[in-house]
């Protein structure tokens, strides 16, 4: 059962982590937040963004940061699968006889970076499918556990580069998140070169072991949630599908295929240690609306007319919770990342547009005839 005291662990938890991770890894707020995130829920995430944006380093912060044992595999054409699971090979005893062992593979760890993981062909990227959902790896007929808790964070480049395989839909969706890594700005670049000429490596102290993790995580899944706000979030992910009951209009005209149930698993788990995160002991509208994006986007596969129109999944993901909000009578917030303006701003901007319309207006009245006509001649009115 939930307590107050396992509610105040889990915040000072976090914070110890975030102030742990920053030491490490300049910027890349939302990043940061939806790895924790997931990895207190118990999902694994996908990393998208252009080489050297700082995912590798990430990952190697998170393995000092959680006190864990940490693995990098690094995905190539000629990786085979054996390479990731491991194989058994042939020993002989003192005796002479030959005997079956297994040599377990790089994937048999507590935290995993597949590293430009759609750089390997199809073949090899299945190695990862049952370790993914099961948390089992099954060599000649035998099935070995995982260690608890197991955690897959993939990195890849983004489709258009060179020498890239896209990922299949079946494990696309075992990612609980796909977090999209931008490139930093001048001032985070500034911090980030003035950090590494310092030191390459990392500095972070440990924050959380495996088993104060998994406490978490059983903190997290007692959070209760109203049953409206899960009606409101299955519906989120029914509205994905363009010929569901739920179907929304964005869905009907730019996307081919909808989000599967482990869409509304992740929303839900997600939901909840947000919630925590946020001081709240309850699941809102806010955070599903916010989590939307990071577990919706890579669980949609969009139609040609998408395409041809340049529409991103992001963009259908915002026409589909302003329509689902609209039916639950709920008001929405802007997609994470943005900046919401407060009412005095937006009363003092109206206050210096309605200025400086009126300035223009006085000073078409006060021009001469002459200038008006010279103005004209150079096609300016």
């Amino acid at each position: 059962m939930i307590t107050e005291q396992s509610i105040q662990q889990f915040s000072k938890q976090c914070e110890n982590i975030f102030a742990q991770i920053r030491r490490d890894v300049i910027g890349q707020n939302e990043v940061v937040e939806g790895t924790v995130i997931a990895m207190i829920a118990g999902g694994n995430v996908l990393l998208e963004g252009v080489p050297g944006v700082g995912k590798t380093r990430l990952v190697r912060t998170l393995g000092r940061v959680f006190s864990m044992p940490f693995s990098r595999i690094q995905f190539t054409p000629d990786l085979m699968p054996a390479d990731v699971t491991g194989t058994n090979i042939i020993v002989k005893d003192d005796a002479g006889n030959s005997t079956f062992s297994f040599q377990p593979g790089p994937i048999f760890s507590n935290i995993i970076l597949a590293d430009e993981i759609n750089r390997a062909t199809p073949k090899t990227q299945s190695a990862l499918l049952e370790a993914m959902q099961e948390h089992t790896v099954t060599v000649m007929g035998v099935s070995r556990k995982m260690p608890e808790p197991f955690f897959v964070l993939a990195t890849q480049n983004p489709v258009e580069q060179d020498g890239t395989y896209p990922l299949p839909e079946a494990q696309m969706d075992r990612f609980m998140f796909k977090l999209l890594v931008p490139n930093p700005s001048l001032k985070e670049l500034i911090a980030i070169v003035d950090m590494t000429q310092k030191t390459m490596a990392e500095v972070a102290a440990p924050a959380c072991n495996g088993e104060e993790l998994l406490a978490m995580r059983r903190t997290a899944n007692q959070i209760p949630v109203a049953d409206e706000v899960m009606k409101y979030a299955m519906t989120l992910c029914s509205a994905t599908h363009p010929d569901s009951e739920c179907a929304s209009e964005a869905a009907k005209k730019y996307v081919r295929l909808g989000a599967s149930p482990r869409a509304g698993q992740s929303l839900i788990s997600a939901a909840k240690v947000m919630a925590l995160m946020k001081g709240r002991y309850n699941v809102a509208f806010s955070d599903l609306n916010e989590l939307a994006y990071p577990v919706l986007r890579h669980r949609m596969k969009m139609n040609f007319e998408a395409i041809a129109e340049r529409v991103s999944p992001d963009d259908v993901i915002t026409m589909m919770i302003a329509e689902v909000s609209k039916r639950f009578g709920i008001s929405t917030k802007k997609p994470a990342g943005e900046k919401i303006e407060t009412q005095p701003e937006i009363n003092e901007a109206a206050a210096a547009d309605t200025a400086a319309e009126s300035a223009a207006e006085e000073n078409k009245a006060e021009e001469k005839p002459a200038e008006k006509k010279k103005k004209r001649l150079f096609g300016k009115k």
